[in-house]
């Protein structure tokens, strides 16, 4: 998998856990997709380190999408947001400029046509801190 398809797959497993309380269920995987153990193990450990984080990673959505209570915001939205912070703050193996790029693709990609935007203006307060 490309690191867009692997972006967009662990975009797709953050983006139900509003959907749960409590756990989060494990990334889902058909069996009859071709990835390998290898792509799998990535997503897994990218989620897994997203959600260790995500009380952290949620003080900076509220802190800076311009009084937009987390619980407002799209389910899409949240997610790629969630990401791309994790991206920012936690990943050293990709840069904040890319982090922010694929947050907007995936954007323009899952939701309305302001989205990309207001994630554009959030993650660009984030790096002003």
């Amino acid at each position: 998998m490309t690191r867009h398809e692997l972006r967009e797959r662990i975009f797709q497993t953050i983006f139900q856990f509003p959907f749960y309380e409590g756990d989060v269920p494990e990334v889902e995987i058909e069996a009859d997709e071709d990835i390998s153990d290898k792509d799998r193990d990535y997503i897994t450990s990218k989620v897994a380190s997203i959600r260790e984080h995500l009380a952290e990673i949620d003080q900076k959505i509220d802190k800076n999408s311009n009084k937009w209570k987390i619980k407002r915001l799209g389910k899409s939205e949240l997610a790629i947001l969630r990401l791309a912070i994790f991206e920012i703050d936690y990943d050293d193996d990709i840069p904040d400029k890319v982090a922010i790029n694929e947050a907007v693709e995936l954007a323009k990609s899952y939701c309305d046509d302001n989205s990309s935007g207001f994630i554009n203006g959030v993650l660009s307060g984030i790096l002003g801190e």
